[in-house]
């Protein structure tokens, strides 16, 4: 295994689980995080620039709240991030305070990261932050989101954020030490990844589900991550953060898994429409078009087999192929509605259908980007 030394990247996030900040009885981990800040502050007086994103609102809100460790109703939930979220933040700013370093907090939803203005938004907040020398500690606004509009995890805010801000590595630091060919409570002979080329369908179906009540992520979640974080061009780690100085364990060669960026990025533009968590729709298309994709061709409505959803023009859809495959995403030209009316004509007939003069592409190639390596596609 190679060993992996972080000062030698110029932006990093680091993403760290609710377990790891949280004891479940007696509250935050002051001794491990004080670890982790003396980390965060070796790194920017090397010149690497820190962000980080941290779970661990919702955990410690029980905790001040006296909620125990229940299943908890939505209104309870948000409750406990609005009590957890001022010490959380209190916490973080006291500690980087002691390498004096100042931070700042940003609270985001998922409308934050998926619309195209709030994007960009969010993006110059937390970039200006990072101008006037502060630390980013980011958290999602759990006491708005609801479980439909919600990440679901912090793995997939952090690649969102990563890639918004132009890291070029993610670091996720979890209760897992990295990727196994298997999950390892459920297969003793499971085989330890130290290090991924490129997210397959093979390695994806290596992950496991989550193994805290802690956390809302998995191994899943992780790959879902580190599609989002690739794709942009940024390498990812998963490592254990359970021991103090996490970090520093990474560059001392403690066991992790690197996940290597992709060698043809995508734009910022792109990146964007690739990492958006909920696509509107999809659109199953035949073997035909799939191979146009692959050449960098628009998405023709000749090709489409069968549309999926309840969208807008301008919507973020997902194109699959007919093996359920996702191969690409992409803002789609049509309304649903139209897109089920045009689907599987030529682009001459298009118009006789819908009654007015109408684009030729149900995706133009500006407008997609392929995710996935689809089978036989390198």
């Amino acid at each position: 295994m190679s060993r992996v030394s972080l000062s030698s990247y110029k932006r990093i996030t680091v993403k760290i689980g609710s377990a790891l900040l949280v004891d479940r009885a007696a509250g935050l981990k002051r001794d491990w995080l004080a670890s982790l800040v003396a980390d965060i502050a070796a790194l920017r007086k090397s010149g690497t620039e820190v962000l980080v994103v941290s779970s661990g609102a919702i955990a410690l809100g029980r905790t001040i709240l006296g909620l125990g460790r229940r299943r908890l109703k939505l209104e309870e939930s948000q409750a406990a991030a609005a009590a957890g979220q001022i010490a959380l933040a209190h916490a973080w700013s006291e500690e980087l305070a002691r390498h004096s370093i100042k931070s700042g907090q940003v609270l985001v939803t998922l409308g934050d990261t998926e619309e195209r203005r709030r994007y960009l938004n969010a993006r110059a907040t937390i970039g200006t932050l990072l101008k006037l020398g502060a630390v980013p500690v980011i958290n999602e606004n759990d006491t708005v989101a609801t479980s439909e509009i919600r990440y679901g995890d912090n793995d997939r805010l952090a690649a969102r954020v990563a890639t918004m801000l132009g890291s070029d590595l993610l670091v996720l630091l979890s209760d897992v030490d990295g990727l196994y060919s298997a999950p390892p409570a459920e297969a003793a002979d499971a085989r330890f990844i130290a290090e991924v080329e490129r997210i397959t369908p093979e390695i994806e179906a290596m992950a496991g589900a989550a193994a805290s009540e802690l956390s809302r992520g998995g191994m899943r979640t992780k790959l879902d991550a580190g599609k989002i974080a690739t794709n942009a061009g940024a390498a990812m780690i998963i490592a254990a953060g359970s021991r103090e100085h996490p970090l520093a364990a990474i560059d001392a060669g403690e066991r992790r898994t690197l996940f290597k960026p992709s060698p043809a990025p995508v734009s910022g533009y792109k990146t964007w429409i690739a990492g958006n968590l909920e696509p509107a729709g999809r659109l199953v298309i035949d073997d035909g078009a799939l191979n146009a994709l692959r050449q960098g061709k628009s998405l023709l409505a000749a090709g489409v087999r069968r549309v999926e959803g309840r969208f807008s023009r301008g919507d973020t859809v997902a194109v699959v192929g007919e093996d359920g495959i996702e191969a690409a995403r992409g803002l789609v030209a049509y309304d649903a509605a139209d897109a089920v009316r045009i689907a599987g004509l030529k682009s001459g007939d298009i118009e006789k259908v819908l009654g007015y003069e109408a684009r030729s592409a149900m995706i133009h190639r500006d407008d997609l980007v392929m995710t996935a390596c689809h089978g036989r596609t390198h």
